[in-house]
This record gives C-alpha cells, sequence and structure tokens, in this order.
C-alpha cells in the first residue's frame, strides 16, 4: 500500500500545486458563467473605475435622467420644496415616535418595579432569615 495521499493529484486540495496549475495552464470559462465585472483597461483610472466611465458621460447620463424624472414630478405637481419638507416631516415624526416609544417602555418599567421591587425586597428579607 502507497503512503502517498490518495487525493494530493487534486489541485483544489492543495494549495501550491493548485497555484502551479493556475501558472502552467491558461483559465477557461464555462459557457454561460459570468464574472464580478469588467476588468479596468490600463488606462482607466481609479476615478473611471468609482463612476463607471469618463466623468463627462456619467455628468450627460445623470442630466438627462434627471431631466426625465423632474419632468415626471413637476407633472405630478410635487415641487422640489415639498420633497424637501416631506422628507423633514417624516424624520421629525420618527424622533417623536422613538422618544414617546422610551418614555412609554419607561412608564411600563417603573409601573411595573412598583410591585417588583418591594416584593424582590421582602423575599430577600425571609431568605435571610431562614438561611440560620
Amino acid at each position: 500500500m502507497s503512503n502517498e495521499n490518495p487525493f494530493a493529484k487534486w489541485p483544489h486540495i492543495d494549495a501550491s500545486k493548485q497555484s502551479e496549475a493556475d501558472s502552467a495552464a491558461p483559465r477557461r470559462e464555462l459557457p454561460g458563467s459570468t464574472t464580478q465585472g469588467p476588468a479596468p483597461t490600463p488606462n482607466q483610472n481609479a476615478l473611471e473605475s468609482f463612476l463607471g466611465g469618463t466623468p463627462a458621460s456619467v455628468f450627460v447620463k445623470l442630466l438627462f435622467i434627471s431631466l426625465v424624472v423632474g419632468a415626471l414630478l413637476m407633472w405630478l405637481d410635487i415641487r422640489p420644496g415639498d420633497i424637501l419638507r416631506g422628507v423633514q416631516d417624516f424624520l421629525n415624526r420618527i424622533y417623536a415616535l422613538g422618544f414617546g416609544a422610551v418614555r412609554e417602555l419607561f412608564n411600563y418599567v417603573i409601573a411595573g418595579a412598583v410591585i417588583v421591587v418591594p416584593a424582590w425586597f421582602i423575599l430577600r428579607l425571609l431568605n435571610v432569615g431562614g438561611r440560620g
């Protein structure tokens, strides 16, 4: 019987053999497989990679989309000030609701503590007297 590991020739088990196999053979893509996205070309800088294109082309795309969305909002009679006021009102309601909920929770704790703390104290006193 051989002392060699039966899985030694499997490239995904041994990392050193995997790296040798990767350097020796080119990678093959399976049909229908997708990659994480196009690799940046040598002339593509970090800003273009972050923006998804040249700043000018991204600006033109954003300008066009803003025009279409703005026209739709104006057609629906929604103004930018209305949107900002709506966001501000929404945040104010969440703020008020959040602290109102904390206040309610605090009231529940106090109401329960009025009963629980004296009962706990009496039980502790009875337990100390019964230990002797």
